[in-house]
């Protein structure tokens, strides 16, 4: 126990209290997932589906479309990036030529300034390819040097940084330390302004910096070493101070350009800070609200690949007399991979198309895309190497090694785990949004739920609590007798919208009982809050594909019946999960599971792990370190921090 108590001293009160600081205080537009959470269906905000936005015709993207589109398929084997470890000079060279790198650049910097669909649709391609580049090309556009200037950077900056980066100038984002990821009050590089104002002077390190090892220029996080503020800077790799000691390597994305970072007093021009300052977590948290959308859509394109080869091989490959695809257990599987698939796409493009919505906040419908399709997409990843069997365990070069033809359905499996840790942990995620979702009740209830706040201000908050809460709790059962016929207009698919009606006002019920049991400690029954957001995902996927089936159908579109069957299957599947998360809110083993993991912690089991070999480690051996400075390691790549690959 002693051990136990050791290793969770640090408190998580100011980590909170930087965590809060760094929301938007305000919600800008509509909001239909926020609403979800007060039991408001407002299907009207996202339907009819966007089908027109979502056909991106513009003549100067179809024409970059169709050259990835040849570029991906004619130049870019991805087994032989993932074996070599290394992004080849050529494909590099490829992508500068073809001004990838400027896809989200304005046009007056110099890019080709796709909007969020565009983007979406060349991230659907790359994922359907190659993860590698994915993260690339990624890492660079939606959470490096061009996303948070365009949002914050002053025009002398944009007018610096941003030609170089469509140009081909790889940018990066150094946020994560040894010490702090997700938990900013533990940051520890700092950033002091010099004596004279002209620069500050940069200390600290940096972990898991996607594209480090070749990036030109990186986003970086500092706190002011005196008020603790956090801001965000523009440093080029090429000053001196600036240093690679570690070369990150991973079970997936083998090629991935991730590095430790140290910067030794490096001076940062003042015209260099990004926005203002004390900002910077502001900065990020906003650069990754519609930034982490890439992740959503490459995975769309990843589950499109592993469909095709699913169905084909499922048509040939035969057990016991017939094609395994007419077996009932792979056709089940193939039943779910097609309805899921059309699920995230409907998803992910919907979010997309939000995201370039004006008046429209998409914090919420990003975050859903980014955990709902991780999830999914990694676990058709999975039932692809199950259909496949030993084929899809077995390796390309492998497979082709005996006359197969080579699918590298391990490699696809390695890429997509990493999904659901990147940009926002699937924990991250979920307590994000739980922490979203009970926003309005903490501004309604903020001086009764404040253990600190005098009895004299409780009481005479107390009336005007009282009447949100009797007005709005009764109508979320009035509303379910007000309008029986709603959409009616969907036809087949109007039961699953009334169900998703209906659950809305289940979910805002059951998350008010959770704040009235639990008050201001509800923060810490995450189990109840992740099977919330659980829902609540689920039932904005359902909602996203009964519009785009339902639009389809209106406008005649060639695959509407195929598209009406995909979303029945998938919204009664769904609803099912809905349901059995709604039972598993009143009857679970939180407590006990908890107080298990407790006694796990303190080390009462230990017991059980004799009989095996044993890691020769401590807890405190394995406890995280920052990454030393000039350390001989995996640093050497062919391209040093600043240089063209």
């Amino acid at each position: 126990m002693a051990e136990a108590r050791t290793r969770h001293k640090y408190d998580s009160g100011p980590a909170r209290e930087v965590a809060e600081a760094a929301r938007e205080a305000d919600w800008h537009g509509e909001g239909f997932l926020r609403d979800l959470f007060m039991g408001r269906c407002h299907f009207h905000v996202i339907h009819p589906y966007p089908l027109r936005e979502l056909a991106a015709e513009r003549p100067e993207f179809l024409r970059f479309e169709g050259e990835v589109r040849r570029f991906l398929a004619e130049k870019v084997d991805a087994d032989a990036i993932d074996k070599g470890g290394e992004y080849p000079a050529e494909i590099l060279d490829e992508l500068r030529r073809m001004r990838a790198f400027g896809m989200r650049v304005p046009t007056e910097y110099g890019g080709l300034g796709f909007n969020h669909v565009e983007y979406g649709r060349i991230m659907k391609l790359l994922g359907s390819r190659d993860a590698n580049l994915t993260a690339l090309l990624s890492a660079h556009q939606s959470i490096g040097v061009p996303r948070p200037l365009i949002l914050f950077g002053s025009e002398e900056l944009k007018k610096r940084y941003l030609p170089r980066c469509a140009r081909g100038a790889i940018s990066g984002f150094a946020l994560t330390e040894a010490l702090a990821g997700s938990d900013p009050a533990r940051l520890s590089a700092t950033a002091e302004l010099s004596p004279d104002g002209t620069h500050y002077v940069l200390n600290g390190s940096k972990l898991w910096c996607t594209n480090g090892t070749i990036a030109e220029i990186l986003v970086v996080m500092a706190r002011d070493p005196k008020s603790g503020a956090i801001s965000a800077f523009v440093v080029e790799t090429k000053w001196p101070g600036v240093e690679v000691v570690h070369r990150s390597r991973f079970l997936g994305v083998g090629a991935l350009s991730n590095a430790a970072l140290h910067f030794d007093r490096v001076k940062v021009p003042r015209e260099n800070l990004i926005g203002e300052e004390g900002r910077g977590l502001k900065i990020a948290l906003a650069t990754l609200n519609a930034g982490r959308l890439s992740i959503p859509a490459a995975l769309v394109g990843a589950a499109k690949v592993a469909l095709e080869l699913d169905r084909k091989w499922a048509s040939i490959r035969a057990q016991w007399g017939t094609e395994i695809g007419r077996h009932e257990a792979i056709a089940h599987k193939l039943a779910w991979i097609a309805a899921t698939t059309y699920a995230m796409e409907s998803l992910s493009d919907l979010a997309h198309a939000l995201a370039d919505r004006r008046g429209y906040d998409i914090r919420l419908e990003a975050a859903a895309a980014k955990e709902w399709n991780s999830v999914k997409g990694w676990q058709i990843c999975d039932e692809t190497m199950q259909i496949r069997g030993g084929r899809g365990y077995e390796k390309k070069s492998s497979l082709e090694a005996r006359g197969e033809a080579g699918v590298a359905v391990e490699r696809w499996l390695r890429d997509a785990r990493g999904s659901l840790i990147t940009e926002g942990s699937s924990e991250i995620m979920h307590l994000f949004m739980a922490r979203e979702a009970v926003r309005k009740h903490l501004q309604v209830s903020a001086v009764l739920l404040d253990p600190k706040a005098k009895a004299s201000k409780k009481i005479a908050a107390a009336p005007g609590i009282a009447w949100f809460y009797v007005t709005w709790y009764l109508g979320l059962w009035l509303r379910g007798v007000a309008n029986p016929f709603r959409f009616r207009r969907l036809g087949r698919l109007g039961g699953p919208m009334r169900f998703v009606e209906r659950s809305s006002r289940r979910l805002a019920r059951q998350l008010f009982h959770g704040i009235v049991a639990h008050g201001s400690g509800l923060a810490k029954r995450q189990a109840f809050l992740f099977r919330i957001v659980n829902v609540a995902n689920e039932l904005l996927a359902i909602a996203a594909v009964v519009s785009r089936a339902a639009t389809t159908a209106r406008v005649g579109g060639p695959s509407a019946a195929e598209e009406l069957t995909l979303a029945e299957r998938f919204a009664a599947a769904s609803a099912r999960k809905v349901k059995a998360l709604f039972q598993d809110l009143r009857h679970n083993s939180d407590a006990t599971d908890y107080e298990l993991g407790r006694s796990v912690l303190g080390g009462q089991h230990a017991w059980l792990e004799a009989g095996a070999v044993g890691l020769g480690l401590s807890a405190e051996d394995l406890a995280p370190r920052a990454p030393a400075a000039s350390r001989d390691s995996e640093t050497a790549h062919r391209a040093r921090p600043g240089e063209m690959a």
